[in-house]
């Protein structure tokens, strides 16, 4: 491992994108065959989990460069997954995340 003081905030803010892009697919069940039966599917952690990575990309867009693209993707991709997922769909803009990047359809 390198010194942490040798990191470029660029790569330790995308790396901490890319863990909560992961721990939130994994807790909407997306690494499964079918996510409707995975045995770690747990909403209410990935609606924290999803919240939490849209805070980080929004509040550090500026610094991401060409990387701020791809996770704005994901991000997008992890808010539409989670309403496709609930029972109850939340209102535009009330999804997780959306406080910060808006509605997402």
């Amino acid at each position: 491992m390198r010194e942490l003081s040798n990191v470029p905030s660029v790569e330790v803010i995308s790396r901490a994108a890319v863990m909560l892009m992961s721990a939130a697919a994994e807790k909407l069940g997306l690494a499964e065959e079918d996510p409707d039966d995975s045995p770690v599917r747990d909403l209410d952690e990935a609606r924290r989990l999803i919240t939490s990575l849209a805070g980080l990309i929004t509040a550090s867009v500026e610094y991401l460069g060409p990387h701020a693209g791809a996770l704005r993707d994901g991000l997008q991709t992890l808010q539409r997954a989670f309403r496709e997922a609930s029972s109850e769909p939340d209102p535009p803009g009330q999804g997780p995340g959306e406080k910060y990047t808006g509605p997402v359809h």
